[in-house]
């Protein structure tokens, strides 16, 4: 029996994205105990990645999962049209997967809370230590690159064969490797500055899911 490919395959960003508030960097700035901008300068200059980024803000942080809980759901927004959109995706047979270098705890926290919490998601993990001390775990790092906690790209790639196509939406630094090997792209912000500055992977900016919904309603 022949192998057949499903339709398409959605792959998302989370933070910035399918939720309109970049919750890991409120988060991280939340409950450090001293300021990482120096960190995060050099993650967006490319001088470290994400993974070692994580690794040295931890020693910075202090939190237990209640009150983190607590603080991620009072900024819980997500994308006003991602229900309608994720509704429409299942009914044309687009499966839907959510990529995040951002933590496990909160995308699931939010995305329970509306509902959604049957959506894969891949990203970094959280686990909790004594008087409020945590670590990160990367079960998603790829070992033959290792600077994003998750690698995106290799997740993608990992679903190449399933799928006839695979679009890829997304806005952030994280996103420029995956949006490579995607068949169609939706971007904004560092995304799209970087799509528009390659013009490789077809792409098209987008503000929310009802762009991206109607997308769907034309193609499948």
């Amino acid at each position: 029996m022949l192998f057949k490919q499903k339709k398409a395959l959605v792959i998302s960003d989370f933070d910035g994205t399918i939720c309109t508030v970049d919750v890991g960097n409120r988060v991280l700035s939340h409950f450090t105990k001293k300021s990482w901008d120096d960190l995060d300068r050099e993650y967006v200059k490319g001088s470290i990645g994400s993974r070692e980024a994580y690794g040295k803000i931890a020693p910075l942080m202090a939190v237990n999962p209640a009150r983190l809980n607590a603080y991620v759901l009072k900024l819980a927004k997500i994308d006003p049209f991602f229900v309608k959109f994720y509704r429409l995706a299942k009914k044309r047979g687009v499966d839907v997967k959510i990529v995040s270098d951002g933590l496990d705890f909160y995308i699931r926290a939010i995305m329970e809370k509306h509902r959604l919490g049957e959506i894969e998601f891949f990203s970094n993990a959280v686990v909790f230590g004594e008087k409020d001390s945590l670590t990160f775990d990367f079960p998603q790092a790829n070992p033959l690159c290792g600077r994003c906690g998750t690698c995106k790209n290799k997740i993608l790639n990992d679903h190449r064969l399933l799928y006839e196509k695979i679009i890829y939406i997304g806005d952030g630094h994280s996103d420029i490797c995956p949006s490579r090997c995607a068949d169609m792209v939706f971007a904004k912000k560092v995304l799209l500055r970087k799509c528009e500055e390659e013009g490789t992977t077809p792409y098209q900016p987008f503000q929310n899911f009802g762009e991206i919904a109607k997308y769907l309603k034309d193609h499948f």
